[in-house]
């Protein structure tokens, strides 16, 4: 099977950033599409503070910027590497069910290329338990890139 359209979830780890690199080759030898999505768990503010501080308005505002900022490198190395078809979104909400099946209706994915865990001992168990998700539930193909 040919993959066109391909959705790279990123997190800032390394193995998010790995699997991107396998999603990018990936896209130029089919002439396909990457589209590169962080999911903001607005859950993850109180959890980070150990609910003691509501997620207002400057702490989103900034989350937000700050993956812009962070999705933006990325996109710019992926066309540095030879792929000018890459898009970037960042979406607040459940990673889980985001990267699964909502995005993935929204955009035809084909595939979607993950990495097997976060960034950090709790995000490795997030993002572990995410990719689980993924692998189980996702509407289209999943490949975990190491």
């Amino acid at each position: 099977m040919e993959y066109k359209n391909i959705l790279v979830p990123v997190d800032g780890s390394k193995t998010a950033e790995n699997a991107l690199k396998t999603a990018t080759e990936i896209a130029k030898r089919n002439q396909g599409h990457v589209d590169l999505l962080n999911v903001i768990d607005l859950k993850q503010f109180s959890m980070s503070f150990g609910g003691m501080v509501d997620a207002n308005g400057d702490v989103v505002y900034q989350s937000f910027e700050d993956v812009n900022e962070y999705l933006e490198k990325l996109q710019a190395e992926v066309k540095a590497n030879g792929l000018d078809a890459v898009d970037i979104h960042a979406r607040f909400g459940t990673p889980r069910t985001i990267v699964a099946k909502e995005f993935p209706l929204d955009h035809h994915t084909d595939l979607i290329v993950m990495g097997p865990t976060g960034m950090n001992v709790v995000e490795r168990a997030l993002m572990g338990a995410v990719t689980d998700y993924v692998t189980r539930n996702a509407v289209c193909d999943v490949m975990v890139a190491r």
